[in-house]
């Protein structure tokens, strides 16, 4: 063997180690070689449960959970509102907590368990905020609703059957510009009553 035949270039290392990174991923692991790689190149490997499934997805460290729930899951229910945590229109529920997708980092998520307002589905069938919310005729332009619908679920899986006040300051994290307020508060305590 000549000399120039011994060691791999440059090139073909990094070529070997892509095509490994590709089939890694889509074999769903992820070789020791392969991330050093891409962890390089500014990606980091993040492991998320969104609605009881798991992810396994490259991001960016800078990319929130809001990005990477609408971007790379495809799970546009949560809305793109102020992006600096001041409307609510991205709350989703982290570990049963609403929390502002736009404010939380997708490696902060990691080995949480995230619900969007996909979540509360079961099916076809809407879950009882959200029907609550229908009956209460809760939204007008209904771009808030998702992140309204995520506050009012975090509210009432601490607080079951909360008072007036309590659905206020429950809810006051979650701006309407449409100033569907009244119907909001309404549909939270309906959505308590059918809750039983």
């Amino acid at each position: 063997m000549t000399d120039d035949r011994k060691y791999l270039s440059r090139r073909a290392f990094l070529e070997s180690v892509g095509v490994g990174a590709a089939g890694a991923t889509l074999a769903g692991v992820a070789p020791r070689a392969a991330t050093a790689a891409v962890q390089e190149e500014g990606l980091t490997w993040v492991a998320l449960r969104v609605n009881g499934r798991s992810h396994q997805l490259l991001v960016e460290p800078r990319w929130t959970l809001l990005d990477v729930l609408r971007e790379r899951l495809e799970l546009t229910g949560t809305k793109l509102g102020c992006g600096r945590g001041e409307c609510g229109a991205c709350t989703v529920l982290v570990d049963g907590t609403p929390r502002y997708a736009c404010l939380v980092l997708a490696v902060e998520a990691e080995g949480r368990e995230v619900t969007t307002v996909e979540g509360l589905m079961r099916g076809e069938e809407m879950g009882t905020v959200q029907t609550a919310f229908v009956e209460e005729d809760a939204f007008q332009c209904g771009y808030c609703t998702p992140g309204q619908v995520m506050a009012a679920e975090g509210l009432l899986r601490r607080l079951p059957h909360p008072g007036p006040e309590a659905i206020r300051e429950g809810m006051s994290g979650n701006l309407c510009r449409c100033g569907a307020y009244k119907h909001i508060f309404e549909a939270v305590r309906r959505a308590a009553e059918l809750r039983g």
